[in-house]
């Protein structure tokens, strides 16, 4: 039932159980492609330790909206491993990990600590995170550009049994980001008219500093068919003025002893940035200055279906268990206040707004042991 444990963040305090992950995953959407493998491993060490190690890596080719109207098309590769240990004592998991990730012209570490408490006859769960953050940005057309960004991110979730067929969460995350918010090859653009497009381009200028709080509520009930429905809402909130709300429900079901299907459906929705403009009247506007699609006013619809198949359920030599999972997802952009650029013919400022459609594609094996 490897389906039935994804989504609601239920706990117990017991180690998290020996088994290996093998992922492919796919995006093609809006001009972007990102592909790679990930491949997770995890071994306990006596009764009371667990150790985990896990390597991704995304292949990315951009040829984005941004990237062809401002720049021209990259490839590049980002790797990022994670290792982490968990150390169980009565109800109570204590955790640690620290993750590296690196591409051409940015880098991240951090490290987490985590605690786990089972209580009132093990039927809540409270568990609190912390992890701190250090990147550095660089830019591939000038080696000499250096910045840094610290980040500090604080978890608090709740998971309670309200009855056999009913498990509820709640969690809240606040995250800080102090540094070079930036992305140093996007530009906003002005009305310019000296120009022969009747726009010109300046570099964007975005906040050193940036606090979010989001809260998300979980819901899962099971059915007597071994069936269950599950649903979420997440409020997010930042100080560049950001509000946004998604919304998912779903259902999985099993087909027989050994295939179980979920579908989703997901919509998410956001107001711009308090600095966010498509077209600034002229240059130098106001102080800060941004034009990244990601902090206008835009929604997401995402249906997806995931497809389970468990085989070696009686074992088979050292494995336990396995089971081999198809996921795929559709997702539909629609940018309010964000215009494409690309369609020429219009009058500044009255260009057809953008939206664009998105494949996520994911293939993985799981095997316990």
């Amino acid at each position: 039932m490897v389906l039935l444990a994804v989504g609601c963040g239920a706990q117990a305090a017991v180690l998290p159980e020996e088994r290996a992950d093998l992922l492919y995953h796919s995006y093609d959407g809006g001009g972007v492609e990102v592909t790679g493998p990930s491949f997770l491993v995890r071994k306990n060490v006596g009764q009371s330790w667990s150790v985990f190690g896990n390597h991704y890596v995304d292949s990315v080719s951009s040829a984005s909206i941004d990237v062809i109207t401002t720049a021209s098309p990259y490839q590049d590769d980002r790797t990022e491993t994670s290792f982490g240990v968990d150390y169980l004592r009565g109800r109570t998991i204590l955790s640690l990990a620290t993750t590296t990730s690196d591409e051409s012209d940015y880098s991240a570490k951090s490290l987490s600590f985590g605690i786990s408490q089972d209580m009132f006859g093990d039927l809540t769960t409270v568990t609190m995170g912390y992890t701190a953050g250090d990147d550095v940005v660089g830019n591939v057309t000038d080696s000499s550009f250096s910045a840094n960004i610290d980040r500090q991110q604080y978890r608090l979730s709740v998971t309670q049994v309200l009855s056999k067929s009913l498990i509820v969460s709640a969690a809240l995350e606040t995250i800080t980001d102090e540094g070079y918010l930036n992305n140093p090859y996007r530009s906003v653009r002005y009305v310019d008219g000296g120009s022969a497009t009747g726009y010109s381009y300046e570099a964007e200028v975005y906040p050193r500093t940036r606090t979010s709080d989001a809260l998300a509520l979980r819901a899962r009930y099971f059915l007597p068919y071994r069936a269950a429905l599950f649903g979420e809402y997440r409020q997010y909130r930042d100080t560049w003025g950001i509000d946004a709300d998604t919304y998912e429900i779903g259902y999985v079901h099993p087909l027989g002893e050994r295939w179980i299907i979920e579908a989703r459906l997901r919509h998410y929705n956001q107001n711009a940035a308090d600095f966010y403009s498509d077209l600034y009247p002229f240059q130098g506007a106001q102080n800060f200055l941004a034009r990244d699609k990601e902090l206008s006013t835009f929604s997401s619809r995402t249906f997806g279906l995931t497809i389970g198949y468990e085989f070696a359920k009686s074992g088979w030599g050292f494995i336990d268990r396995a089971s081999l999972n198809l996921s795929f997802d559709r997702i539909q952009f629609s940018y309010d206040d964000f215009r494409d650029l690309t369609q020429t013919g219009y009058a500044v400022g009255n260009e057809p707004l953008y939206e664009f459609d998105a494949d996520v594609l994911q293939i993985f094996i799981s095997i316990w042991y």
